[in-house]
């Protein structure tokens, strides 16, 4: 592990070792210690994690069926509840995919979680908890066993490991090994007559003896089975206190420049909505002008309807070319005069009171009118004096 520095307890002080330096570990127990832990994950990169003592985490390997992985978190606590003495509802479960079917299991008390967080605190967040016996050495067909003070950390499979006192170490293995007997057994401790004399003798030909205790092992352990307790409830939580703190400054200008630009944009739509009013009024007043009576919902459309009515279109009722035909036909007659022209848009018909000097000249009108391709229809005529009164309605042919 070239890159990861791990954090353990021994016996209640907290220590560290510096990733793949082989040395002896470092003790984190003032400010100063804790300064430069810190200051030597952020200059060197290094990722941490803790070791979680294998005397409190069992850890074990099970096999799942496919249709039991997609609720295995849910189901742990069922499938090993004849396996663990407490209830299960006071044990964490934490899992980790070994293979399709085979994943590494372990399992320690919520009570201890809590304390390991608490003993914790003090530290930058380890977003990794590890389980100390997975944390050393390992091939297939091998164990790995590390002396540390008065226990034996065993590391007897991929996802398998734990601690046991020395006294009771013998009997473990021999118990361990009428199950599966290992090729090898790799075992680091600074005394070899002593650390021999707690193995079984179906298990002492198989031994390559390393010198050295926890240090040694981590620094030739090329990767851990990264098995995390930190799942769950235990789960890292996003660093929001830390985001705030390098981004604040940048969020407190972005909030300005989003106010500012909010101001400028009401203040744009007020003058704009003003500014409207002040068109729509003038529209409408000009509106007026044209049309005074009638009721006014859209003065732009209205006055545009009735502007393409009087210039004249495909319709035949329109004012334009009626008014130039029947224009045509009464400037022949000098005799008769128009007195007024009503003009009706939406029949297309124009209605012409004239005075004429006689009932002869209305009629000629008329006749005059329906020759130019012209409904005409005389609706009156009355005498006034010395001539004659009408009125009629001009529409198309």
């Amino acid at each position: 592990m070239q890159n990861l520095a791990v954090v353990r307890l021994m016996g209640d002080a907290l220590v560290w070792y510096p990733p793949g330096a082989g040395a002896q570990p470092q003790p984190l127990e003032n400010d100063a210690q804790l300064a430069a832990f810190r200051a030597a994950l952020r200059n060197s990169r290094w990722q941490a994690c803790f070791a979680a003592p294998s005397a409190q985490v069992r850890a074990l390997e099970l096999e799942v069926a496919p249709a039991e992985k997609k609720h295995l978190a849910r189901a742990l606590p069922f499938m090993l509840e004849e396996q663990v003495a407490e209830d299960v509802e006071d044990l964490h479960f934490a899992s980790s995919a070994l293979s399709k079917t085979r994943y590494a299991v372990a399992i320690c008390s919520h009570s201890v979680m809590r304390q390991w967080a608490q003993r914790l605190a003090q530290l930058p967040d380890l977003p990794q908890w590890l389980p100390e016996a997975l944390l050393l050495p390992w091939r297939p067909g091998e164990w790995c066993l590390v002396a540390d003070g008065e226990q034996v950390i065993v590391r007897s499979g991929e996802g398998e490991g734990y601690a046991v006192e020395r006294d009771l170490l013998p009997a473990v293995l021999a118990a361990s090994a009428d199950l599966q007997l290992p090729e090898t057994l790799i075992f680091y401790a600074t005394d070899q007559v002593e650390a021999l004399a707690l193995l079984p003798a179906t298990l002492q030909d198989r031994v390559q003896w390393r010198q050295g205790g926890v240090c040694s092992a981590l620094l030739l352990s090329e990767d851990a089975q990264r098995l995390n307790l930190r799942q769950g409830a235990y789960a890292p939580s996003l660093p929001l206190q830390q985001w705030w703190g390098q981004w604040r400054t940048a969020a407190a200008l972005v909030a300005v420049a989003f106010t500012l630009q909010l101001v400028a944009t009401w203040a744009d739509y007020r003058a704009q909505a003003a500014e409207n009013l002040a068109l729509r009024g003038a529209l409408e007043a000009s509106y007026r002008q044209a049309v005074p009576q009638g009721a006014l919902v859209d003065a732009e459309r209205q006055l545009q309807r009735q502007l393409d009515a009087l210039r004249g279109g495909a319709g035949a009722g329109s004012f334009v070319p009626l008014l130039e035909q029947t224009g045509s036909v009464i400037a022949q007659r000098p005799d008769t005069r128009v007195l007024s022209i009503n003009y009706n848009q939406r029949g297309g018909e124009m209605r012409l009171n004239i005075v004429a000097s006689d009932f002869s000249a209305v009629e000629q009108l008329r006749a005059g009118l329906a020759e130019a391709g012209l409904a005409a229809v005389m609706e009156s005529s009355s005498a006034q004096g010395d001539s004659v009164r009408a009125r009629i309605r001009v529409g198309g042919a």
